[in-house]
Protein backbone atom coordinates (compact mmCIF):
# COMPACT_ATOMS: atom_id res chain seq x y z
CA UNK A 1 0.00 0.00 0.00
CA UNK A 2 1.07 3.21 -0.73
CA UNK A 3 0.15 6.89 0.10
CA UNK A 4 -0.59 9.82 -2.17
CA UNK A 5 -2.02 13.40 -0.09
CA UNK A 6 -4.31 15.36 -1.95
CA UNK A 7 -7.04 18.24 -1.27
CA UNK A 8 -10.73 16.22 -1.04
CA UNK A 9 -12.02 17.85 -3.75
CA UNK A 10 -9.27 17.64 -6.10
CA UNK A 11 -9.60 13.66 -5.93
CA UNK A 12 -13.61 14.12 -6.63
CA UNK A 13 -13.66 16.60 -9.37
CA UNK A 14 -13.94 14.17 -12.90
CA UNK A 15 -14.50 11.00 -11.05
CA UNK A 16 -14.61 8.83 -14.61
CA UNK A 17 -11.18 10.01 -15.22
CA UNK A 18 -7.98 8.74 -14.18
CA UNK A 19 -6.44 11.01 -11.38
CA UNK A 20 -4.10 13.17 -12.74
CA UNK A 21 -2.51 15.72 -10.25
CA UNK A 22 -0.17 18.87 -11.29
CA UNK A 23 2.53 17.15 -10.42
CA UNK A 24 2.35 14.89 -13.13
CA UNK A 25 2.06 17.21 -15.44
CA UNK A 26 4.98 19.21 -13.61
CA UNK A 27 7.21 16.35 -12.73
CA UNK A 28 6.46 13.07 -14.67
CA UNK A 29 4.65 11.65 -11.58
CA UNK A 30 2.08 11.42 -8.73
CA UNK A 31 4.17 12.12 -5.78
CA UNK A 32 3.34 9.11 -2.97
CA UNK A 33 4.74 7.99 0.19
CA UNK A 34 5.35 4.36 1.30
CA UNK A 35 3.72 4.97 5.20
CA UNK A 36 1.01 6.98 7.26
CA UNK A 37 4.14 8.76 9.08
CA UNK A 38 5.91 9.54 5.75
CA UNK A 39 2.04 10.46 4.34
CA UNK A 40 1.73 12.83 7.42
CA UNK A 41 4.80 14.08 7.22
CA UNK A 42 4.48 15.24 3.52
CA UNK A 43 1.16 16.48 4.37
CA UNK A 44 2.50 18.80 6.85
CA UNK A 45 5.31 20.41 4.94
CA UNK A 46 3.80 20.48 1.27
CA UNK A 47 0.11 21.18 2.87
CA UNK A 48 0.11 22.94 5.61
CA UNK A 49 -1.53 26.24 4.39
CA UNK A 50 -4.46 24.11 2.40
CA UNK A 51 -7.88 25.43 3.52
CA UNK A 52 -9.33 22.50 1.98
CA UNK A 53 -10.17 19.11 3.42
CA UNK A 54 -6.90 16.61 2.87
CA UNK A 55 -7.15 13.31 2.40
CA UNK A 56 -4.52 10.29 1.79
CA UNK A 57 -5.73 7.76 -1.09
CA UNK A 58 -4.34 4.24 -0.04
CA UNK A 59 -3.18 2.91 -3.31
CA UNK A 60 -2.79 -0.96 -4.26
CA UNK A 61 0.41 -0.50 -6.26
CA UNK A 62 -0.30 -3.98 -7.57
CA UNK A 63 -3.44 -2.50 -9.37
CA UNK A 64 -2.10 0.14 -11.07
CA UNK A 65 -1.66 0.70 -14.57
CA UNK A 66 1.04 3.15 -14.21
CA UNK A 67 4.64 2.25 -13.34
CA UNK A 68 6.07 2.79 -9.72
CA UNK A 69 9.74 3.79 -9.23
CA UNK A 70 10.96 4.36 -5.80
CA UNK A 71 13.08 7.29 -5.52
CA UNK A 72 15.30 8.45 -2.48
CA UNK A 73 14.02 11.94 -1.63
CA UNK A 74 15.70 15.32 -2.42
CA UNK A 75 18.82 15.81 -0.10
CA UNK A 76 18.08 18.09 2.51
CA UNK A 77 14.42 17.42 2.48
CA UNK A 78 12.76 16.59 6.50
CA UNK A 79 11.21 13.54 4.73
CA UNK A 80 15.27 12.19 3.96
CA UNK A 81 15.84 11.90 7.86
CA UNK A 82 16.18 8.30 7.45
CA UNK A 83 18.86 7.22 5.12
CA UNK A 84 18.03 5.01 2.36
CA UNK A 85 14.30 5.65 2.62
CA UNK A 86 12.65 5.66 -0.52
CA UNK A 87 9.18 7.15 -1.88
CA UNK A 88 7.09 5.71 -4.93
CA UNK A 89 6.44 8.06 -7.55
CA UNK A 90 3.71 6.86 -9.93
CA UNK A 91 4.60 7.29 -13.65
CA UNK A 92 1.36 7.75 -15.00
CA UNK A 93 -1.91 8.65 -14.42
CA UNK A 94 -3.70 7.04 -11.43
CA UNK A 95 -6.68 4.50 -12.18
CA UNK A 96 -9.25 5.00 -9.61
CA UNK A 97 -9.80 1.24 -9.08
CA UNK A 98 -6.14 0.95 -7.74
CA UNK A 99 -7.47 3.18 -5.06
CA UNK A 100 -8.81 0.66 -2.07
CA UNK A 101 -9.35 3.46 0.80
CA UNK A 102 -9.39 7.07 1.40
CA UNK A 103 -8.46 8.57 5.07
CA UNK A 104 -9.36 11.99 6.21
CA UNK A 105 -6.20 13.99 7.85
CA UNK A 106 -6.64 15.03 10.88
CA UNK A 107 -4.72 18.50 10.67
CA UNK A 108 -4.20 21.24 14.69
CA UNK A 109 -4.88 24.77 14.31
CA UNK A 110 -1.80 25.51 12.49
CA UNK A 111 -2.48 22.72 9.50
CA UNK A 112 0.53 20.33 10.57
CA UNK A 113 -1.06 16.52 10.25
CA UNK A 114 -1.91 14.99 13.37
CA UNK A 115 -3.42 11.62 12.13
CA UNK A 116 -5.25 9.64 9.79
CA UNK A 117 -8.83 8.02 10.16
CA UNK A 118 -11.47 6.30 8.17
CA UNK A 119 -13.31 9.09 6.20
CA UNK A 120 -16.78 9.19 6.83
Amino acid sequence: MIYHVVALGDWLADPDLPYAPASLVRDGSVHCSPDKGAALAAATRFHRAAADPLVALLIDETRLDAEVKWVAPAAGSPLARVPGTLFPRVVGPVNRNAVVGLMEIVRDDEGSAQELVPLG
